[in-house]
């Protein structure tokens, strides 16, 4: 049974990393009586280390019980990947995530965890991992990972920070939904744009919007549709 929030992102404008998120975290932890979180920081935003992430993570949860440990801090973290039973991977460039986590082998263990029901939280890049590829990733290709291939939790890709035109705006580069028109130009694979401030809890069989935006659905040749928070994801794949 999956037990998953998919987050746009780890930080709404103005708040503390984390904050709008936690207390739906900490519930679910107490819940299952879990005593520990596994860090996964592969994709260290501005290039920073793992510790330094690892660190910002545990900061988070300095007020309550739980403690947090990277996965690098393991001398195996197929096995630490394996044994976990709170998950959480944190955004950053995609690229860098997929590569490390095929290089160390741990993307089918990972779709494994998550299937088998242990809690996952994913932000941003740590989301984008959810879909079937990273295709709809915003990030830069600074890396090459050796598949685009992620870990299929669900049935769509995600577009994390989706960004609506802006009428008022100079800018002359494509717009967030251009570009997904571009990708189902070749590709049938619904996608999932999540405004910040957004997530999608995933229990069991259903895939709920959560958050204060609505969020937009593309799929090829069809108009893009809206969807209000409540909404049930796991029925645009039927």
């Amino acid at each position: 049974m999956r037990n998953m929030i998919i987050a746009s992102t780890s930080t709404i404008h103005g708040t503390s990393f984390l904050s709008y998120l936690l207390p739906t975290i900490l519930e679910e932890i107490k819940n299952q009586d879990i005593e520990q979180l596994l860090f996964i920081p592969y994709a260290r935003p501005g290039a920073i280390s793992h510790d330094e992430y690892t660190t910002k993570v545990k900061t988070a949860f300095n007020n309550s019980d739980i403690k947090v440990k990277g996965i690098h801090e393991f001398a195996d973290p197929k096995k630490a990947l394996e044994d976990a039973k709170a998950i959480f991977t944190g955004g950053g460039n995609t690229f860098v995530l997929v590569k490390m986590l095929h290089d160390l082998d741990l993307m089918v263990a990972l779709r494994k965890k998550m299937y088998n029901g242990a809690f996952y939280v994913g932000t941003s890049a740590g989301s984008n991992i959810c879909g079937l590829n990273m295709r709809n990733t915003n990030d830069m290709p600074i890396v090459m990972p050796s598949s685009f291939k992620t870990t299929g939790a669900i049935g769509y890709n995600i577009n994390a920070h989706y960004l609506d035109p802006d009428p008022s705006s100079t800018h002359m580069g494509e717009t967030r939904e251009q570009r997904i028109q571009e990708f189902h130009a070749y590709n049938s694979l619904p996608v999932v744009g999540l405004r910040e401030g957004s997530y999608i809890r995933v229990k069991g069989q259903e895939e709920i919007l959560c958050g204060e935006h609505p969020a937009r659905i593309f799929k090829q040749n069809h108009d893009a549709i809206e969807v209000s928070t409540g909404y049930n994801f796991a029925q645009i794949t039927d």
